[in-house]
């Protein structure tokens, strides 16, 4: 038995710039941080004595004789990328919901490789899950995602990470002092706005979007260094990172018409008004978790103003995808 731990992720800057159907012609990058919420895969050999071939146990369970019945895409999608000859089970369990901006797919696509990986008595190195994670997201399924997601998820850490035109990437840890790094956490809340949504969907019309947001594309893509110099430099106001999320936010809701919604936009409103200085949904948009910026000593009023809402405490994470339990034999 096998069980891999593979961290949520939180994005700042550059979201978007991610897109192949960016970085390919322009380059992209973001600046993004893995969390202490984690997407949990327990993976085992199935013993070959019941009806079933392989079991699949998420939201839904699933027993199959073939791979091709399987419904769950990305399980689907890995045990044919895989190979996988021998009968499996395979336990998904995460804690935070799916489909709620936090990379959560992404999470589970690279702790199901780094899974079988490990079945099969391989080291998988942070660069292979990620690549491995990118193609068969992008490539075999055919979802409409970024690259950032899989490659926060494999390597852990607060990055900033750069997307080249010949689909390679580089990955630079953000290294602050710790004080300033704590202030920056200190400041941040994270808040569920109570309704999950289909990623792909909003993310094929920000793609389609693309050739006509140029100027916002690259607006956002140096946010990316203008959030580095910040944090850099303890001589300026940890605020102005909130400022800049600000902007990024209204430049973010430029790429699609999806990516907010009345009701977004009113709990984002509600929440300035209470104090925050800035804040943005995360992922795709159009639901899930909205990451706000404000002084530690309004955090009490805002989570008041926003008492409909689920607030979640987190940390930073800086482990990556990793095994926590490995058992080959089973036992």
């Amino acid at each position: 038995m096998i069980i891999t731990r593979t961290p949520f992720r939180i994005s700042f800057f550059g979201g978007g710039t991610d897109y192949p159907g960016w970085y390919r012609n322009h380059g992209g990058a973001v600046l993004a941080t893995t969390i202490d919420k984690y997407c949990f895969i327990t993976c085992r050999r199935l013993p070959p004595f019941f009806e079933h071939k392989h079991r699949i146990v998420y939201s839904h369970i699933e027993n199959v004789r073939h791979i091709d019945e399987i419904k769950h895409p990305a399980v689907r999608a890995v045990f044919n990328w895989a190979n996988v000859v021998d009968g499996l089970e395979i336990h998904h369990d995460g804690d935070l919901p799916a489909r709620s901006g936090l990379g959560s797919s992404s999470a589970f696509t690279v702790g199901l490789t780094h899974a079988l990986y490990g079945l099969g008595g391989q080291m998988a190195t942070k660069e292979a899950l990620a690549k491995d994670a990118i193609h068969i997201e992008q490539d075999l399924i055919g979802e409409n995602v970024g690259s950032q997601d899989q490659v926060s998820a494999a390597y852990g850490g607060f990055n900033r990470i750069e997307f080249h035109r010949d689909d390679s990437f580089d990955v630079a840890p953000i290294i602050l002092p710790g004080s300033r790094r704590e202030e920056l956490r200190d400041h941040l809340m994270l808040c569920f706005t109570g309704f999950s949504r289909i990623a792909d969907e909003i993310a094929k019309s920000k793609i389609e979007n693309l050739k006509n947001r140029e100027t916002e594309l690259k607006r956002m893509r140096e946010m990316v260094d203008e959030a580095i110099s910040i944090l850099g430099n303890s001589g300026v106001s940890i605020a102005e990172f909130g400022k800049l999320l600000d902007l990024s936010w209204k430049y973010k809701r430029s790429l699609s018409d999806r990516v907010s919604t009345p009701a977004i936009d009113q709990i984002y409103s509600e929440a300035l008004s209470a104090g925050a200085i800035g804040g943005k949904i995360l992922g795709a948009g159009g639901g899930g978790f909205m990451l706000l910026f404000a002084k530690p000593e309004r955090h009490a009023a805002i989570r008041e103003r926003l008492n409909n809402l689920v607030h979640v405490s987190f940390d930073f994470d800086d482990s990556g995808s990793r095994v926590v339990l490995y058992q080959p034999n089973g036992l």
